[in-house]
C-alpha cells in the first residue's frame, strides 16, 4: 500500500514585534456609535433567535416582580462569530465570564436582582466555585455506606455557597438568560433594555461580556461548511464591524439607566485614554479599564469629568485570594445610589 500523501505547507513562524505592528492600522478611525438608521438596518437584517419571545416574557416577568427593587443587568462570557449558516466553525475569544459570575454573586449579597446574561456554558453564579475547577468535579465527593456525600473538608465552603444559592433561588433574585453568538447577544440586550427602561435610574447595566467587534453579515456567510479545500492553502474572511449600539442604549434603549461599560487593554499606556475616549463616544457613566495581564488584582474606574480612580489588591489581599469583585460592586453600588439620587433631585 502506498504511503498517504500530504499538501507541504510552510513551516509557521511567530511574528516579531515589528512585523506585528506592520500587520494592524492603528491609524484607521474609530467607528462612530450607532445611528437609528444603523439601529434598524442591523436588526431587520439580522433575525432574532426564535426563543427571544419567550426569554422576553421571562425578562418581563422578573422585572414586573422586581417593580420596586434595583436590578442589575450583567453581561458575561464572549460572544461567537458564526462562519456558517450551519455552523461548524466560529471565531470566538478567552472569556470565560469569571468577572461576570463573580460580579453577580456580589450584586446578590448586596441586595440587587440580577438578570445574568451570559454565554452558554460559561461560568454561573455559585456554581462557579466548583464547575471549572482545576479538579473534576467528582474529586469532591467520595462514597459513604453506598452513597454519594461530599467530602469533609469541602463541607463547610460548600455549605455557605448552598446557601446563598438557595437564598438567592428562594427570593427569585437571579434570572439566568443564555445567549452564544453575537447576532444572540445584541437581539437580548435591546429587549432586556427596553424592558428595564420603565424603573429608570434603579436599573444598572454592568456590561462584563467580550462581545465581538466583526461578524459575518447574512448575506454573505455560507450555509455549508466551509470545506477545507475551498481556498488552498488559505481561508481570506471578509468581515464587517459590529455596530457600536452602547450610545443607543444610553439614548434610547433604557435612558436614564446607569451603565457601566468595560475597557480591556494590554498596553498600560493607553488603557486609561482609550477609557475616556469611550465615555466621550457613548456618554455614558462609567468604564471599568482592566489589563489583561493585571486584571484579578488591579481595575481602574474612569468618570466623566473624575481623576481616574484605581482599585489595588493589597499582597496580603493576593495571598489571602481576595476577590477583587469583593471592591469592585461596593464601589459601583455606592455610584449607582448617587445616580438614583440625582435622578430624584
Amino acid at each position: 500500500m502506498e504511503p498517504h500523501s500530504h499538501k507541504r505547507f510552510p513551516p509557521t513562524r511567530r511574528l516579531s514585534t515589528g512585523e506585528r505592528e506592520q500587520t494592524i492600522d492603528r491609524s484607521a478611525p474609530v467607528l462612530p456609535p450607532a445611528l437609528e438608521i444603523d439601529e434598524n438596518n442591523y436588526f431587520e437584517n439580522n433575525a432574532a433567535p426564535e426563543y427571544l419571545g419567550e426569554l422576553a416574557q421571562q425578562c418581563e416577568e422578573f422585572v414586573q416582580f422586581h417593580s420596586s427593587n434595583r436590578i442589575v443587568l450583567v453581561t458575561s462570557g464572549g460572544t461567537t462569530v458564526p462562519l456558517e449558516n450551519q455552523t461548524v466553525r466560529f471565531i470566538d475569544n478567552f472569556s470565560a465570564g469569571t468577572r461576570g459570575a463573580t460580579s453577580a454573586e456580589y450584586y446578590l449579597e448586596n441586595g440587587y436582582a440580577v438578570i445574568f446574561l451570559h454565554r452558554q456554558f460559561s461560568l454561573l453564579p455559585y456554581s462557579r466555585h466548583y464547575s471549572h475547577s482545576t479538579n473534576c468535579f467528582l474529586d469532591f465527593m467520595e462514597e459513604k455506606n453506598e452513597q454519594v456525600v461530599v467530602g469533609q473538608q469541602y463541607q463547610q465552603e460548600m455549605l455557605t455557597v448552598l446557601r446563598k444559592y438557595r437564598s438567592a433561588q428562594e427570593r427569585n433574585l437571579l434570572l439566568l438568560l443564555p445567549f452564544t453568538t453575537i447576532n444572540q447577544y445584541l437581539h437580548t440586550l435591546r429587549t432586556i433594555s427596553m424592558i428595564l427602561k420603565p424603573i429608570g435610574s434603579r436599573a444598572l447595566f454592568y456590561l462584563a461580556a467580550a462581545v465581538s467587534d466583526f461578524f459575518v453579515p447574512p448575506s454573505r456567510i455560507p450555509e455549508h461548511k466551509i470545506q477545507s479545500q475551498a481556498g488552498g492553502n488559505k481561508l481570506i474572511m471578509d468581515l464587517d464591524p459590529v455596530p457600536k449600539f452602547l450610545n443607543r442604549l444610553v439614548e434610547k434603549w433604557a435612558p436614564g439607566a446607569m451603565i457601566i461599560s468595560f475597557k480591556l487593554e494590554t498596553d498600560a499606556n493607553i488603557l486609561v485614554s482609550k477609557a475616556r475616549q469611550a465615555l466621550e463616544r457613548y456618554s455614558h457613566q462609567l468604564v471599568i479599564g482592566n489589563l489583561l495581564q493585571t486584571r484579578k488584582h488591579e481595575i481602574v474606574f474612569v468618570e466623566p469629568d473624575s481623576p481616574e480612580n484605581w482599585i489595588r489588591l493589597s499582597p496580603e489581599q493576593i495571598e489571602m485570594e481576595v476577590e477583587i469583585e469583593s471592591l469592585i460592586i461596593p464601589a459601583t453600588i455606592e455610584l449607582h445610589s448617587a445616580w438614583i439620587k440625582k435622578a430624584k433631585d
